[in-house]
């Protein structure tokens, strides 16, 4: 039976009860966080041998006689390139490799598209009228705000089950100059968990931009991330370079969920044109990247089937928490008609979504809880919700009993603000 449904005096029946359960959460000084996607310390325990995996001097010199101690090898090690190629099925030619974080990496990519402009750019972005980004959301908190950093304007462009609306894309891309890219996650999107489908990716190989230096950024975070079945997504690379736009992409990845956020290893890889502007512009701003770390994760995994073990590993730890709050859901929330939610087969995110107009009180209420949830408005352009309905839900980082704790709390949180919604509503 559906909330709307019901009379309200049954509706305050279950208000009732419901507000004698948060009482007792507010008195019980219990504090719970799922706001970011975080690895959990089991996570982290898993890759604590590549901490020690390089001993002595002799360990740092390369099969190819790199001495990682010292400067050089701009664009990353060899050997970890052919890793990493191997495993993004990427060409290891066109692969930087940088320090730990590919936001990074994407964070400099734009800021060198402002000051230089890209290698088919007219005019550096700096020198445009103005400059503007296609955002699919529900999307990534981070991308949006380098955006908002550099003045970039926003387009909200809606999500779908199988990824960005394309039809809107393709209106914008090819009719307005000044929309330069569009941030895409193309598997287990963060927050919705959705992966691209090859149609989709095949759309956007066949863009046909008014802009010449238009840009696709390929957040590939979640490449390798499977709990629940091995989706497959379409290389973006090889699509482009088909259809005769081998510029347009430029993806990007990172070991900050396989090994350590703090100390993973960072990649991009895009055509021969762009990576070789990259490096001439990387040949001013640094001397070389962490090559002993690079060493470390080829010495740890060895090769492709060593890390899709590894991430077996992660699986084992990140499916039972996944399964402990959609199954929450499912027992508290089906059929009530007050909340649906995506149900992912991997990644870091459950995408949650309210009545509209009631996620802020959501995060209000489950603050006064405490439990703290990702900033209403977050997953959207400039922080605005349009329907304040969207919650991400991050399971990763609380242990399995806290975790349970935290959902059982958030759906008490979420019953209430719906109640109170349909009540003034009546």
């Amino acid at each position: 039976m559906t909330y709307q449904s019901m009379s309200r005096e049954q509706l305050c029946d279950i208000r009732s009860k419901l507000l004698e359960k948060y009482d007792e959460y507010k008195k019980d000084g219990i504090k719970l966080d799922m706001a970011r996607g975080k690895p959990d310390k089991q996570q982290l325990d898993i890759s604590e041998n590549i901490l020690s995996i390089i001993t002595k001097n002799e360990q740092c010199i390369t099969d190819e006689g790199i001495d990682c101690r010292n400067y050089g090898g701009l664009d990353g090690l060899p050997s970890a390139k052919k890793l990493f190629a191997d495993v993004f099925n990427l060409n290891e030619q066109n692969i930087i490799l940088g320090g730990n974080s590919s936001l990074n990496m994407m964070y400099d990519t734009i800021a060198r598209a402002f000051s230089f402009g890209f290698c088919d750019s007219e005019r550096p972005w700096c020198k445009e009228e103005k400059i503007k980004f296609l955002c699919p959301a529900p999307g990534y908190d981070r991308h949006f705000a380098i955006c908002s950093q550099f003045g970039i304007e926003m387009i909200t462009v809606p999500l779908n089950s199988d990824g960005p609306d394309m039809e809107m894309v393709k209106k914008y891309v090819e009719t307005d100059r000044f929309v330069k890219g569009i941030w895409c996650v193309p598997k287990y999107s963060n927050p919705t968990g959705i992966t691209y489908s090859d149609d989709v990716v095949r759309a956007f190989a066949q863009l046909r931009p008014a802009a010449k230096d238009f840009r696709i950024f390929w957040d590939n975070a979640y490449a390798i991330h499977d709990f629940k079945g091995n989706k497959k997504v379409l290389n973006i690379l090889e699509e482009c370079e088909k259809s005769g736009r081998p510029n347009m992409p430029i993806m990007f990845a990172s070991t900050s969920k396989i090994t350590f956020p703090g100390s993973g290893v960072a990649l991009m890889s895009a055509s021969k044109e762009n990576i070789d502007q990259f490096k001439k512009l990387l040949a001013i701003q640094t001397i070389g990247p962490d090559k002993i770390n690079q060493l470390r994760h080829v010495a740890f995994f060895k090769n492709k089937q060593g890390m899709l073990d590894h991430m077996k590993r992660h699986a084992a730890i990140m499916k039972p928490k996944f399964d402990a709050v959609i199954t929450a859901f499912n027992k508290e929330l089906a059929g009530t008609g007050i909340a649906n939610w995506t149900e992912p087969e991997g990644g870091y995110f459950i995408s949650f979504n309210v009545l509209e107009g009631c996620a802020s009180a959501v995060y209000d209420l489950a603050l006064n809880a405490g439990l703290t949830l990702t900033k209403v408005g977050d997953t959207y352009p400039y922080g605005k919700d349009p329907y304040d309905s969207n919650i991400r839900i991050a399971p990763s980082f609380p242990e399995i009993d806290q975790l349970k704790t935290a959902v059982e709390r958030f759906i008490v949180c979420v019953k209430l603000a719906a109640i109170d919604k349909i009540l003034t509503e009546k």
